[in-house]
């Protein structure tokens, strides 16, 4: 417990340094409308008394009425400055929410596939939403507590202390008159709440889509074309959200007004009294509006270190997403070969994605531009292992990888992954049109480009029959899509790309015969000009490999062409007599 209070300094701190320092100017003009609010709310006790102490004495109804003018317009004062100040601090706080969920976002896209996979989707929606959100509200309550209920709540004590507290009971029939307007704005506030909840809901989606198809956003280098989308969507939310407070602040200035008219009633009515019986009742009245005006700033300042808490755990959390570093990063001086050639050379690797969890032991072989190589070898083999080391989505532990005779470590990341198409099992089609999936990552090409790209990946064809063609928007996941349809696309997505290493992590094994059978005709039009390495289950998709390296617990086992590992008679045989017979598909 002391460890965590030691920390709510600096973490306090920190957000304050990074996130709200940047709006002090803004910032500045709220703690005008609270100072305003403030002194508004406590001069109306001490502009109550005077009333009935003194214009009463006087019996002039002239005097009455102007002192009630004075007491009114402190009410309106009060209710613009608090309008004032809430809009003013809603616009901070969504701005800090918006900045730092902006932040997270890129700091998110820079990071490791291992983060990813460690992490559950919904643990950073939670964080990437509920926590910011709470981190904002925090902002907010804070610094609206500290400045204007504190003082205001100090000043009002004061006067009640010298009151007579049996005289609260008349809030009770003066308070609830403010309310009644409130219900008209009721409607419009439903209304407003419903468009926002409305694009928070499209925003989490595409926050789903995307941490479920990360891998391609890193095969692909999108992760700037992603950053801006969802700053696009972020800065609707953030105007819907000013829209609904705008609507819901809109009753400060009416609830003020209202009361004020409330409590004038009261005291012209009590005045009525004053003034046919000899006693003065100033500080009846005032200790009633002091009674009545701390109570608001009392229950905010009871909630206040709650809030702070909640704000403060929750900051914790963000920031830890913050502070978590890549370590798969760009050389502080990388090359920049204009494009490769596509020579792939694997030299003594080693790699574990744990300790205890040794996935390659001593992998080498040579990937000549141009030719196909093939891994086959049963699940857990370190097939799929092998293709993730070439883009660096993991590191080696030992040994090297060389595109080029260049250490991939040497070559600038981004660069690294532009000479490289992916097509996986795992299709990661987003909820945009067929157009954008194809072209989703690639640069540099021309309508005409992308119609070729479907038609050598059959996929042309299809796309035309769709509702609206290569504008039809696919669904969440291409769900509106078979699966032969999905991976024609990620085909085609992948020949648009043009790049001169291929990556194709079982492409086929989730489809069907005749599904299979129409991918790996569009498959060998990819392959043409690339140096490819298939990893795949089915051994029939590997018989035409340049070269096939079978693998076991990590390490190559055999390797050779289809006909020599046959002959060999030896794992390779023993997979595909077993496939022929249908023992193992």
């Amino acid at each position: 417990m002391a460890e965590k209070q030691t920390l709510q300094k600096p973490l306090a701190k920190r957000l304050v340094h990074e996130h709200l320092a940047p709006y002090k100017l803004r910032f500045g003009q709220a703690c005008f409308f609270m100072l305003l609010t403030a002194l508004s709310t406590a001069a109306l006790p001490f502009l109550l008394q005077p009333v009935f102490d003194d214009v009463f004495t006087t019996n002039d109804p002239k005097l009455l009425i102007m002192f009630c003018a004075a007491v009114l317009a402190a009410f309106v004062i009060k209710g613009f400055a608090s309008y004032g100040e809430t809009v003013t601090m809603t616009r901070i706080g969504q701005s800090i929410i918006s900045d730092i969920q902006n932040r997270v976002f890129r700091h998110l896209m820079s990071l490791d596939l291992e983060y990813f996979h460690k992490r559950n989707s919904g643990e950073l929606l939670s964080r990437f939403t509920n926590d910011i959100t709470l981190m904002r509200n925090s902002v907010a309550n804070t610094i609206v507590g500290i400045g204007r209920d504190s003082f205001t709540l100090a000043f009002l004590i004061g006067v009640m202390f010298y009151r007579d507290w049996f005289l609260a009971c008349l809030s009770f029939f003066i308070f609830p008159a403010a309310f009644l307007p409130i219900i008209r704005i009721g409607k419009r506030m439903r209304k407003v709440t419903f468009n926002a909840q409305e694009e928070i809901a499209k925003f989490t989606k595409q926050l789903t889509q995307i941490f479920q198809g990360i891998r391609v956003i890193k095969a692909y280098s999108t992760e700037d074309y992603e950053a801006i989308r969802a700053q696009k969507q972020i800065e609707k939310i953030y105007k819907l959200v000013v829209k609904t407070s705008r609507v819901r602040s809109l009753s400060h200035p009416i609830i003020e007004s209202m009361g004020g008219i409330a409590i004038i009633s009261v005291i012209a009515y009590g005045g009525l009294q004053v003034m046919h019986h000899n006693r003065t009742t100033g500080e009846f009245i005032s200790f009633i509006a002091a009674l009545i005006l701390a109570y608001e700033p009392l229950k905010r300042l009871s909630n206040l270190n709650a809030s702070l808490q909640e704000g403060l755990a929750a900051a914790d959390r963000v920031f830890e997403i913050i502070d978590t570093d890549s370590t798969i990063l760009s050389p502080t001086n990388p090359k920049h070969p204009t494009k490769a050639q596509g020579r792939i050379e694997y030299k003594d690797v080693h790699f574990a994605y744990g300790p205890k969890k040794k996935t390659l032991e001593g992998i080498s072989f040579t990937a000549q531009a141009g030719k196909c190589i093939a891994l086959v070898g049963a699940s857990g083999a370190g097939k799929s292992t092998i293709i993730n080391l070439i883009p660096r989505f993991y590191d080696v532990n030992a040994g090297k990888i060389f595109i080029d005779d260049i250490n991939v470590k040497d070559w600038e990341l981004t660069h690294l992954r532009k000479q490289i198409a992916l097509v996986s099992q795992e299709i990661a089609l987003f909820d945009l049109s067929v157009f954008e999936n194809i072209t989703y990552g690639c640069q540099d090409f021309s309508e005409n480009d992308v119609f070729s790209s479907a038609k050598s990946a059959a996929a042309h064809e299809f796309i035309q029959k769709l509702p609206q063609g290569y504008n039809t928007i696919v669904g969440e996941n291409g769900v509106s899509l078979s699966g032969g349809q999905r991976q024609r696309l990620a085909i085609a997505r992948a020949m648009l790309k043009k790049a001169p290493i291929l990556l194709l992590d079982e492409a086929t094994s989730a489809l069907d015969t005749d599904s299979e059978r129409h991918i790996q005709s569009a498959l060998k039009q990819l392959m043409i000009g690339r140096t490819t390495i298939m990893v795949a289950h089915r051994l029939s998709t590997v018989i035409d490999a340049d070269h096939i390296y079978v693998l076991a617990n990590g390490q190559i086992i055999e390797s050779g062409s289809h006909q020599e590992l046959l002959q060999l008679g030896k794992q390779y045989a023993h997979l595909w007599s077993r496939q022929a017979q249908g023992l193992d598909s």
